[in-house]
């Protein structure tokens, strides 16, 4: 293949490996050589070869299937164009041996690097285990960080805001909220953002309409059990991921609420089912996937990255669907409803 591209080996195997110093119209010329020869170099005479592996590690404990189906796309997708292979391993976040764990997987894989999702990326033995082995690592949503670490995250306290701030544009004062579990950091950082629109605005934060959840769908069908038995009930709901807003609309419609013409419900990461269920979902999106493809380009091309680039913050996006509208619209039949229905 050298032969057919006019390079040495050495040019061939720099460009095959994703390096430096190779100019872009020899790149190119040993591409295009690649693509016409339908090469694929082995993977196991990759290794031996030199350092690497070419395997990155995602390591997740995540109630949201859909969050880890993101990530896992994104990830999978950016490594089969760079010639790596992506291993996808679960570790339960509590668990004792949790160390000796990541020890064994770092030694039988040896992985070029690993991605860390949330609430792994904030756990201190799983860090110290990696960092000891020098492994590199790049955390998904950390809560804080870390200067010595690579982390890709999106600004959840200002998405949060904005979910809010919609909320009460649309004449909403009575906002309930639904946290995630206490083990992430998004939930803290979710709830911050509702609060702080909240105190912006001059609306007070009732303690009865902020409810416990934990990513699931049925934690947030919980959650509006307690909200819609409350003698004033919440105007609105912002869950703080898509899962739990479809708990709270499920056990809306079967009490035989409106969405929203009696209740606004909002959610965040854009799930797929966000824009499949009726009416669609408000929600904020996540790019998980972009993030996942940059977490890989930091772990394969760490060379070409900026020291300042080591944090990067990408981009959220609001999606308004039908799932919200004015209070306006349904302050007084969803007032009616609950003077009509039997309280607690």
């Amino acid at each position: 293949m050298a032969r057919e591209a006019g390079v040495s080996i050495k040019t061939v195997s720099r460009v095959l490996n994703r390096e430096a110093g190779v100019h872009e119209h020899t790149r190119a010329q040993v591409l295009a050589v690649v693509e016409r020869l339908k090469y694929r170099p082995k993977l196991s005479a990759r290794s031996l070869a030199g350092a690497r592996s070419f395997l990155i590690g995602l390591l997740y404990y995540d109630p949201s299937a859909a969050f880890v189906g993101a990530a896992q796309k994104g990830a999978v997708v950016r490594c089969r164009e760079a010639g790596y292979h992506l291993v996808v391993e679960s570790i339960e976040d509590h668990a004792p041996d949790i160390d000796a764990q990541v020890d064994r997987m770092v030694s039988a894989l040896r992985p070029d690097g690993m991605i860390l999702t949330p609430p792994l990326c904030d756990n201190p033995r799983v860090l110290k285990a990696l960092t000891e082995r020098g492994t590199p690592v790049v955390l998904i949503s950390p809560g804080e960080h870390d200067a010595g670490l690579m982390t890709v995250r999106m600004d959840d306290v200002g998405a949060a805001e904005e979910v809010t701030r919609l909320l009460i544009r649309l004449g909403h004062e009575r906002i309930a909220f639904i946290r995630g579990p206490a083990d992430q950091a998004a939930s803290a950082l979710r709830q911050h953002g509702f609060e702080r629109a909240m105190k912006a605005q001059g609306l007070p934060i009732d303690p009865a309409l902020v409810c416990p959840g934990d990513f699931t769908f049925a934690s947030g069908a919980r959650a509006a059990r307690d909200l819609l038995a409350l003698r004033e009930r919440p105007t609105a709901v912002f869950a703080s991921n898509d899962d739990m807003a479809l708990g709270v609309m499920a056990e809306a419609l079967r009490l035989g609420l409106g969405v929203p013409a009696d209740l606004s419900i909002a959610g965040f990461d854009d799930s797929p089912g966000a824009a499949l269920v009726y009416p669609p979902l408000t929600t904020v999106r996540q790019p998980l996937e972009e993030m996942a493809r940059l977490a890989v380009d930091l772990l394969i091309t760490p060379g070409e990255q900026e020291p300042e680039s080591a944090d990067r913050v990408m981009a959220h996006r609001l999606v308004v669907r039908g799932s919200t509208a004015t209070r306006s619209r349904g302050a007084t039949r969803a007032q009616g409803a609950a003077n009509a229905m039997p309280q607690p």
